[in-house]
């Protein structure tokens, strides 16, 4: 029988009926989301790097009673630029100079000068460890060999991301169990932890099957793939699964308001650009007087923008939003999770056959060399 298309090592590795994997989402998360997707039989994912440990351990639970499927927690690796612990008020007040206008427009008092207060990576690792959650996935870097060790003892699934092919042969290296192939068409931060970001920007469509044939274990292409044509062509690309996100931001499950939401569904959703004046890392996002800014360190610059940001969203002024979003978000149709990845799954299970049974017969060729 020919290979069917929804079904191969990593959905059987993940336990999950089709290869479509909810990109995390990082602050926009939501557990209804989340659990939305895995529902469905997708996986579905929740970006947890910016809580700490205790509301990371509330996160699970409240995913773990909408949904009994598996389901993906997310973490940086890497949870600060080197001089985040160094940066001063004196930057700080250089950085909030631009933004200070747009506060005073919209009521809002300036942010005080805050001395940096550390998240750490080990300690929010601690608590998916400890939950046992069914896959953690990582991006910005790769866990110590002892948290993938102790992954492997309680079975949970590993996915690390990689924006560049030496970043998916340093990952195979440690034993992860799938690798992202993120092109830089994607939506939100760059995960590059080898080079810098900036020198770390290829394609989905060429770097996903570099990183095919450079390791042996499933890779999962994500960047700029919104609807089937994209699924389809990853998955001709050696793929076993795709990662999408800004499909997913724009359903009414996701933890974007709804500016955000109508902003992607809007004419100017097509004009994106890579900027680091939303967090202070390269991220992509609808391009809007945000963009330019001073910049702080990462997450120095996250915590000044989101000043300016909750007054935005409460006056109405998507121009002065955050609103990540990747070069594809003209194609992002969806308002609901179910209504989304039912046409999604059927439209691909139309013209998927004899793609999915050549890719199948080229990786298996490629993996008897």
């Amino acid at each position: 029988m020919p290979p069917r298309w929804n079904e191969n090592q990593l959905t059987a590795k993940l336990g999950i009926d089709y290869p479509i994997i909810q990109g995390p989402l990082g602050g926009l998360s939501s557990q209804k989301l989340t659990a939305a997707v895995s529902n469905f039989g997708g996986l579905g994912s929740f970006g947890a790097h910016g809580l700490a440990p205790e509301a990371i351990r509330d996160v699970i639970g409240e995913i773990r009673s909408l949904t009994s499927k598996p389901f993906a927690m997310n973490l940086w690796v890497s949870m600060e630029d080197e001089s985040a612990r160094t940066s001063d008020e004196r930057a700080f007040n250089r950085s909030l100079a631009p933004l200070a206008v747009h506060l005073a427009a919209l009521g809002t008092p300036r942010p005080i000068y805050k001395p940096y207060s550390q998240i750490r990576f080990e300690d929010q690792a601690r608590v998916l460890l400890d939950a046992k959650v069914p896959v953690f996935s990582f991006i910005f870097g790769i866990p110590p060999k002892e948290v993938l060790d102790e992954c492997r003892t309680n079975r949970i699934v590993t996915i690390g991301t990689a924006t560049t092919p030496e970043e998916g042969a340093a990952l195979q290296e440690t034993g992860v169990d799938a690798i992202v192939a993120s092109g830089f068409e994607a939506g939100g931060h760059r995960g590059s932890f080898l080079r810098a970001a900036e020198d770390s920007l290829t394609g989905t469509f060429s770097l996903a099957p570099q990183i095919v044939d450079r390791v042996n274990v499933p890779v999962i292409a994500a960047g700029g793939i919104a609807d089937a044509r994209g699924v389809v062509a990853a998955l001709a690309l050696g793929a076993e699964a795709v990662q999408i996100g800004t499909a997913f931001l724009a359903c009414e499950e996701s933890g974007a308001g709804v500016l955000h939401r109508e902003a992607l569904r809007g004419r100017k959703a097509g004009h994106t650009a890579l900027t680091k004046g939303f967090t202070g890392r390269l991220a992509r996002g609808i391009h809007n007087r945000l963009i330019e800014t001073e910049i702080l360190p990462y997450p120095l610059q996250r915590g000044l923008v989101r000043s300016l940001s909750i007054a935005a969203e409460a006056a109405g002024r998507s121009d002065l939003l955050p609103l990540w979003a990747g070069q594809s978000a003209n194609l992002s149709t969806c308002t609901n999770v179910s209504a989304f990845l039912t046409s999604l799954v059927k439209e691909v299970s139309e013209i998927a056959g004899p793609v999915i049974q050549w890719s199948a017969a080229r990786r298996e060729k490629q993996i008897l060399k």
